[in-house]
């Protein structure tokens, strides 16, 4: 891997995280400082991640990171629902025995996180079954549209476990599909997958929704 794929990683973690916040300016100089790199590599990385659709670079405004709307949040998980439902259902009736533990491997020690409130190593796991499941529908038009989208949407996902309601319940969903599995429930698979997501964006979307409000409200506070 190329340093400046090493970089582009380690910003594309920050943005996911929201440590670089949606809309905001990247001062290079700044960022570099931050990252301890030059700035031939991070201007490298913010190519590569312009081409992901994380951030606009512009001749005359520099770059910065792209907005992530309540609107574009609504579009993409409704889309990432049904493919990751789909993949669910077939891999519920084609899952075999080494597969099914060791995804039931990763459930578990995703839950290990859940309980101690680890959020980036949740996190981490939680992405890697979503994936994994996806790769186990064996179908690669799935596999590689659901990449695609991944790229903007797994901000969203990082998102829905601030809300710690949401994210007791995004484990429940977990279970489910788990069960499902292990039954080669196909039809179960199926609802309990598209119901996560489902409920996954519209989280996204009201919580993107409610900054927006505030944004707003700041706008229109008066000057002190």
């Amino acid at each position: 891997m190329s340093f400046a794929h090493q970089v582009a990683n380690n910003l594309r973690d920050r943005i996911i995280r929201g440590d670089l916040p949606p809309g905001d300016r990247i001062v290079e100089r700044t960022l570099c400082e931050t990252l301890a790199v030059s700035r031939t590599p991070l201007r490298e990385a913010l190519k590569l991640l312009e081409a992901e659709g994380l951030v606009e670079i512009s001749q005359h405004k520099g770059a910065r990171i792209m907005s992530f709307t309540a609107e574009e949040a609504s579009n993409l998980f409704e889309v990432i629902a049904g493919l990751e439902s789909l993949a669910a259902e077939i891999a519920a009736g084609r899952i075999e025995a080494a597969e099914l533990d060791e995804l039931a491997d990763m459930h578990a020690r995703m839950m290990v996180h859940y309980r101690r409130r680890e959020k980036d190593p949740y996190f981490e796991l939680n992405s890697a079954i979503h994936d994994r499941i996806v790769h186990l529908s064996l179908n690669p038009i799935l596999i590689a549209t659901h990449a695609s989208l991944m790229l903007r949407a797994r901000r969203g996902r990082y998102i829905a476990i601030v809300d710690p309601l949401r994210w007791e319940e995004s484990v429940g969903e977990h279970e489910a599909l788990m069960a499902a599995l292990h039954a080669h429930d196909t039809e179960a698979a199926r609802r309990a997958w598209k119901r996560h997501l489902l409920r996954t964006g519209e989280t996204v979307c009201a919580v993107l929704a409610e900054a927006d409000r505030e944004r707003q409200r700041a706008l229109a506070m008066p000057a002190a």
